[in-house]
């Protein structure tokens, strides 16, 4: 594992932990204004949350598929004759950091609309 791919992950587990604090603290905020002279500032807080969270998570997701789209191009160019097993990989790997997107799409709904 070189440098470069450690900063990477260093970098993508500090993002998903940043999204997951400020919507944490979106929520938080939120419940502490309901009292607020203006009814609207605890729903604005949520979705400015919700908002958070979901933007977060899309630019983890999209970092995280274009690496891999890059990354199985090279291979391909590299060696041409692996490319079933390349091609299957790469599209497994795919579907999983796009589960991630999901993810952040439903905690981005529930914080929207539950919380």
């Amino acid at each position: 594992m070189t440098a470069g791919m450690i900063a990477r992950r260093v970098l993508t587990a500090a993002l998903l932990g940043g999204a997951m604090l400020l919507a944490a603290t979106g929520v938080a905020g939120a419940e502490e204004a309901a009292g607020a002279d203006n009814e609207f500032t605890s729903d604005s807080m949520k979705f400015i949350a919700a908002a958070i969270a979901m933007g977060l998570g899309a630019i983890g997701s999209g970092i995280g598929i274009g690496l891999l789209g890059g990354k199985a191009m090279e291979a391909l160019g590299r060696n041409p004759e692996a490319a079933g097993a390349i091609q299957t990989n790469m599209i497994l790997a795919i579907a999983f950091t796009e589960a991630i997107g999901i993810y952040a799409l439903v905690v981005a709904i529930l914080i929207g609309f539950v919380f």
